[in-house]
């Protein structure tokens, strides 16, 4: 049986943030689930998780492991309260066309719940360099990573797709700058990951002076405030909800669910912005005088009018979609003649070796692979047929001169 791509999804298409935060891995566990599947699942031969604040995505390539197999016991390793009904929150493809072109929509930003959201390939690239380190990159996968990076080439040269700002990060200062339309504010921002440094990079634009960074680890904190001249914050006073006298918390810390869950009152309005999977602040909290609270999902309903202006070049990307995957399954198709085709020209280069005067291979190498390339363009001629050593020593002796 031949090897295909399988994938099993749960996404914000699929499920809301508290389904989905049950499935979330954090980065300190990505290693060990990718080993625990490989060891539970002995023919998946590639292996590419990935996990962002909308999606949580395992695809794989194997000969005999279905997806529904992958699911379920991801399922089981997460211990969840309801498998039953956690199960059927997932996507899931055990066919290597469908796979792709998911991966396709996926890594376009066709499929994010920001339409067009570039962010997503960085986290792609990310996962797959990943996979690379553990040698599961598998030659399926890597081929459609192949055709993800060539995906995105022409959809940035050709279609105006990408324009506008869809960064969360860069949403949540204009979100302040509409919250806060005069006078200095004072920001508490918690986490030093991508999301917060994309923050400050894009805080260049914004000018915001007065912010403070704390993270639980104090060195990656320091790290960064020293980058952008920042001052730092108790983490302690973060675990008991102390937050002084700050107009905006932004909350983007890593595996801290409800790391917020009080505020105590004040006579001015203050914002609350949570970018965290799972939740980092107590959805609850938005109830309270004088707090607004923005959380991923309804950061992204605001991004509403850049998706509106980008629908119109929604067909001219999933034309370049639908050629790469054309593109991917005549490679696919072909995989078996490339077997073939690799073992005679092995065979070719044995055979030649011994026609150019064994002795002095070295010599000969250059006109070895140049005669070589000639022959494998005549024997691809005799696909559908046996290719006998007989054949390959009659065309040498027409293409060599003794």
């Amino acid at each position: 049986m031949s090897k295909s791509v399988h994938f099993i999804s749960i996404s914000h298409k699929t499920a809301g943030i508290s389904e989905r935060e049950q499935f979330f891995v954090p980065e300190e566990e990505k290693l060990d689930l990718m080993r625990l599947i490989q060891e539970q699942f002995r023919d998946i031969s590639g292996l590419f998780l990935l996990v962002t604040c909308n999606r949580i995505e395992i695809y794989f390539e194997s000969k005999t492991t279905q997806a529904a197999e992958v699911r379920d016991f991801f399922v089981h390793l997460k211990d969840v309260s309801d498998p039953e009904y956690a199960k059927r929150l997932f996507e899931k493809s055990d066919h290597t066309l469908t796979v792709v072109r998911h991966l396709l929509e996926v890594s376009s930003g066709l499929s994010s719940q920001v339409l067009g959201d570039t962010e997503i390939l960085n986290q792609i690239k990310k996962a797959f360099q990943l996979s690379m380190t553990l040698g599961l990159q598998g030659s399926l996968l890597e081929r459609a990573m192949q055709s993800v990076f060539k995906c995105h080439k022409r959809i940035s040269n050709e279609t105006t797709f990408r324009n506008g700002t869809t960064s969360m990060a860069y949403k949540s200062l204009k979100v302040i700058r509409n919250h806060f339309a005069h006078g200095p504010v004072r920001i508490l921002l918690i986490g030093t990951g991508d999301i917060a440094r994309q923050i400050l990079k894009y805080n260049n634009s914004f000018g915001y002076s007065e912010i403070y960074l704390s993270n639980r680890t104090r060195k990656n904190a320091v790290t960064l405030s020293d980058k952008y001249n920042l001052k730092l914050y108790s983490w302690e006073k973060v675990l008991n909800n102390s937050f002084d006298d700050f107009d905006v918390i932004i909350s983007a810390a890593g595996n801290r669910h409800h790391l917020i869950r009080k505020i105590e009152p004040q006579a001015k309005k203050r914002l609350l912005i949570d970018l965290a999977l799972p939740a980092n602040i107590d959805n609850t909290l938005k109830k309270a005088p004088g707090i607004t609270l923005y959380d991923l999902d309804s950061l992204s309903a605001d991004l509403q009018q850049t998706k509106n202006k980008r629908r119109a070049a929604i067909r001219s990307v999933e034309e370049i979609i639908e050629g790469a995957l054309r593109e991917y399954g005549d490679w696919l198709q072909q995989a078996p003649l490339r077997a073939v085709l690799g073992q005679y020209k092995l065979m070719l280069e044995n055979k030649l070796g011994e026609y150019l005067n064994a002795g002095e291979e070295h010599r000969n190498m250059e006109k070895i692979s140049a005669v070589s390339d000639r022959l494998m363009r005549k024997l691809i001629k005799y696909p559908h047929k046996k290719v006998h050593l007989k054949l390959i020593d009659q065309l040498i002796e027409n293409e060599v001169e003794l």
